[in-house]
Formats: structure tokens, C-alpha cells, sequence
């Protein structure tokens, strides 16, 4: 289940703010076609810290009945608040989640045996595998590698996106963790390198833009023909950084939206892509094999 090019996916909205569901179709019809591994739904990309949990919920179960078993749906289910993630945990489950990505708990920096605890609290309260989420950069607290080793040992916390980036920290954990624990690259740039050192693939930003590329990657890194993979990947740097010109998910949606597959609209406190940025994404998504309109026509 959790091998290759797993996609963070946006959820779409329209103007008014309501989820647009007809785009949401659209993007799972573009995965499965363009063969992308796996979807996180509602996730940091899905904007989940401004969606109800009814919402989430909702595209949990709207996934799960599109892909129809086609590709595992993972479900964004953390929070900073370990009543409130095992509920939406659990909520998630029912409605058809294969797997739980659930995110270390931010604001409140809790410390590495409150973290432990949090993340048995959930493992404990589901039957479904758990994947472990951690993003300093994002949360100000970071889960180290001696604390994802002790949580593997739980027999549902399956694997952990690492979104560090940094790569010895993956063959840390692989080599205290339990067999079978995966370890997946939160890091675009760095998946090449994640896979390896012994990583299962990527929860990818990018791979909302160029699925079929981020699938290939993978599928290359993982067969161990790390030559070829990293020259895909050298027509992608720019894709990558680009997706960060902005907060995420700012500037793939407005890349998703010049490739027509939905609006660009968010919900504040996240606003449109900056003007200023427009040339430079359009010029990295050129870059990286997508042809697009000039920035200034309509979509």
C-alpha cells in the first residue's frame, strides 16, 4: 500500500468557498488515468485546517467509492488534539479509508513520550494501518528517529512520512524500526535519494501537477536504476522548489487551474498566488514537460 508516487492531493473549491465536487471528480479521474500509486485526502495540500470534519469526511468517502479499490485512499486525519484526531480517525475509517496519515500534534509542542502517547492513542482506537507525519518546518515539533522506532513497534503504525528531507534520518529509522516498517519521502526533492537509502516512495506536491512523471520516478528509483530516475528528476527540480514559491497548497493549485482541471480559489487565511510568481511557476512547469497557456489567459 504504501509504495511509490502516493499524491497529497488539493481539494478543490469554488469562489464561494464550497468544495467543488465536479473538480474533485476530475482530479481522481486524472490519477487513476495517469497512474498515480496512492491518495492522501485532506491533508496539509487539502487545505484540512479549514475543513469540518464533516467535509473531510465527505471526500474521504466520495474517494474511496471513485477509485473503487483502484488505488489505497489514505485519510488526513491528525490534528494538535488527541480526542479530536482519534474522532476523525475513526469517522475516517468508516468511511472507507485503506490507511491514516496522521500529522505530530502542532501548536501545542508536545514532547517526544507525549508524542508516543498521542500516536498509540490512535493506533489503539482504529483498525487500519496508521502513517506517522512528521513536518517541523510546519508543526515546530519534531518526531526523531529513536521515537518512530518505539512507535513501530505498534502493530498498526505502518510507516512515516518524513518530510525533513534530510536522508540519514530514513536510514535511521529503517534500520531500528520493525520489518516491513516503510518510510516515505515528504520531501519532493530528496525522494530520489530517500528511495535509496530504503524508502517505499513519496507523498508528493508535485505529483498533483505531473503524475505520470512522479509514478515513473518512483517506479525507476524503486527498480534501482537511480541513473535514469535522477535524470527525470533533473527536469522536475524546478517544478519542486516552485511549489514552495508560496505556501502550499497556493501555487499548485493555481498550476492545476492553468491546466484546467479547477479553480484556483482557497480558503483564507491562504489567498491567490501572487503575480509576481506567475511567470516563474509557468516557466518550471514548461520546464517540466507541461504545456500551458500564457499566464494571462483565462482558464
Amino acid at each position: 500500500m504504501f509504495q511509490g508516487s502516493i499524491v497529497a492531493l488539493v481539494t478543490p473549491m469554488k469562489a464561494d468557498g464550497a468544495i467543488d465536487w465536479a473538480a474533485f471528480d476530475r482530479l481522481l479521474d486524472f490519477h487513476l488515468t495517469e497512474g498515480t500509486d496512492g491518495l492522501v485526502i485532506a491533508g496539509t495540500t487539502g487545505e484540512s485546517a479549514v475543513l469540518t470534519l464533516e467535509e473531510s469526511i465527505a471526500l474521504v468517502a466520495r474517494a474511496r467509492e471513485k477509485s473503487a479499490g483502484r488505488i489505497p485512499v489514505i485519510a488526513g486525519s491528525g490534528s494538535n488534539c488527541t480526542r479530536r484526531t482519534i474522532e476523525l480517525s475513526q469517522a475516517s475509517q468508516d468511511a472507507g479509508a485503506d490507511a491514516l496519515l496522521v500529522v505530530t500534534p502542532y501548536y501545542n509542542k508536545p514532547t517526544q513520550q507525549g508524542m508516543y502517547l498521542h500516536f498509540t492513542s490512535v493506533a489503539d482506537a482504529v483498525s487500519i494501518p496508521v502513517v506517522l507525519y512528521n513536518v517541523p518546518s510546519r508543526t515546530a515539533v519534531d518526531l526523531l528517529p529513536e521515537t518512530v522506532v518505539r512507535l513501530a513497534a505498534h502493530p498498526r503504525i505502518a510507516a512515516i512520512k518524513e518530510a525533513t528531507g534530510i536522508v540519514s534520518r530514513a536510514r535511521e529509522i529503517l534500520a531500528g524500526a520493525r520489518a516491513g516498517f516503510v518510510v516515505l519521502s515528504g520531501d519532493d526533492p530528496t525522494v530520489v535519494d530517500l528511495i535509496e537509502a530504503g524508502a517505499g516512495g513519496v507523498i508528493s506536491v508535485t505529483g498533483n501537477v505531473v503524475p505520470r512523471a512522479l509514478h515513473e520516478l518512483c517506479a525507476l528509483a524503486l527498480a534501482g536504476r537511480f541513473e535514469q530516475a535522477r535524470e527525470l528528476d533533473a527536469r522536475l527540480r524546478n517544478l519542486h522548489k516552485s511549489m514552495f514559491l508560496e505556501s502550499n497548497p497556493i501555487p499548485v493549485k493555481w498550476s492545476l487551474a492553468r491546466l484546467g482541471l479547477i479553480g484556483d480559489a482557497l480558503r483564507l487565511p491562504l489567498t491567490q498566488l501572487a503575480p509576481a510568481y506567475h511567470e516563474p511557476l509557468q516557466q518550471a512547469l514548461r520546464e517540466a514537460g507541461v504545456s500551458l497557456p500564457d499566464a494571462g489567459s483565462s482558464v
